[in-house]
């Protein structure tokens, strides 16, 4: 085989990556630095000298024991169609057993079904229709089709649960395209046009209300964390402390000046929107967003989404990557409200591979599955 993974230096790791045009932010050589918790390496896969792919992978130590589950957030970063896939992850398991892993887990960043947004209204609105897989999709990569069924042959084993968000993150995202099929660029009065009744009109309404959308700086941070903590009381989840988007902000900027950026949405002095966008080469993501229950009216979350997505297009985006949704479709499912205020975009729901499990010590990794189901 001629196939090869070992580590390089994080300079090689990021040239080779902005060389690519694009990648998810969770595999920069940076994001290491953002989860401390775990001990992060750059690898690099060459055939002979060439160097044709490259990864960050998190280990994660069990603990009293000096074997580590070795994971590769929406990665490896190679190219999927070169006919050597298969050579790619062996030697990539290869490499994680030398380094004491019980498993590897990766996340392929490659889309493999979209539904549009008509598609996706359609399915909300069928009675028979409960989830998103159930719709037929408006588009299948054969390409996604075919490294799927190398990681069955392979023997690698999904860990998606039931409701189509993977163990670590998302399976289904909602991207807004920003680009025409020929390549060229939208404008933003066809991106509005693309937009639901609604939409327009929110936006109209912030406008019409004085919402004013700006950047912040690192300090403004604390005033995103303050809503955000008031958002996750609301709707239930547990928020992040301000240290960790501090250090995702130090850690991002470091490596490349701007590429995350923190937006508020105020409304005569008063603060009633927040979010962060991170921006890898020609893909936008909206990473966190927070808005207050006071002043919901004058439409701050359409405002800075409005804002954010014109950012992306004028930074010579490809697309704007509205992160996670679930795939419930039904009336009662509690997501569906997310997944609603997305499809107004007129964007697409999009279904990537999903995140994938080599076990090699199958003892440790059942302990650790069973581990993760408990908490």
């Amino acid at each position: 085989m001629s196939i090869t993974v070992r580590p390089i230096p994080s300079k090689d790791h990021l040239a080779f990556i902005n060389a690519r045009g694009t990648a998810s932010f969770l595999q920069l050589p940076s994001w290491a630095a953002v989860k401390n918790e775990w001990r992060g390496e750059s690898l690099g896969w060459f055939d002979d000298d060439q160097l044709i792919g490259v990864g960050l992978v998190l280990y994660r130590q069990l603990p009293a024991l000096k074997r580590y589950l070795a994971y590769l957030p929406e990665g490896p970063v190679l190219d999927w169609e070169r006919p050597d896939v298969a050579e790619q992850l062996t030697a990539l398991v290869q490499y994680a057993k030398n380094a004491k892993a019980f498993a590897v887990r990766i996340g392929p960043a490659l889309p493999h079904r979209r539904w549009s947004a008509e598609t996706v209204k359609a399915a909300i609105a069928h009675d028979n229709i409960a989830r998103l897989s159930q719709c037929k999709p408006d588009d299948t990569s054969l390409v996604a089709t075919r490294v799927l069924r190398q990681l069955q042959h392979l023997g690698w084993h999904t860990s998606d649960d039931s409701e189509g968000f993977a163990a670590g993150q998302p399976m289904f995202n909602f991207h807004l395209p920003l680009l025409h099929e020929d390549g060229s660029a939208k404008t933003e009065a066809e991106l509005l046009t693309g937009m639901n009744q609604q939409w327009r009109r929110n936006i109209k309404k912030a406008d019409k209300a004085g919402v004013d959308v700006r950047t912040g700086e690192r300090s403004d941070l604390a005033r995103f964390h303050a809503i955000y903590l008031e958002t996750a009381k609301r709707d239930g989840f547990t928020g992040r402390a301000l240290s960790y988007f501090e250090s995702m902000w130090d850690a991002l900027n470091s490596e490349q000046d701007g590429r995350m950026q923190v937006y508020l949405a105020e409304h005569e002095g008063d603060l009633v929107a927040a979010t962060t966008m991170i921006r890898v080469g020609t893909h936008a993501w909206y990473s966190y967003g927070a808005s207050t229950t006071a002043k919901r009216d004058v439409r701050g979350s359409n405002a800075i989404q409005w804002r954010m997505i014109r950012d992306a297009l004028a930074a010579g985006c490809a697309v704007y990557d509205m992160r996670g949704i679930t795939e419930g479709l039904s009336k009662d499912d509690p997501e569906l409200g997310l997944i609603q205020f997305k499809v107004g975009t007129g964007g697409e729901a999009v279904a990537h591979l999903g995140e994938w499990d080599m076990a090699i010590n199958k003892v440790l990794h059942l302990a650790f599955l069973t581990y993760m189901k408990r908490r």
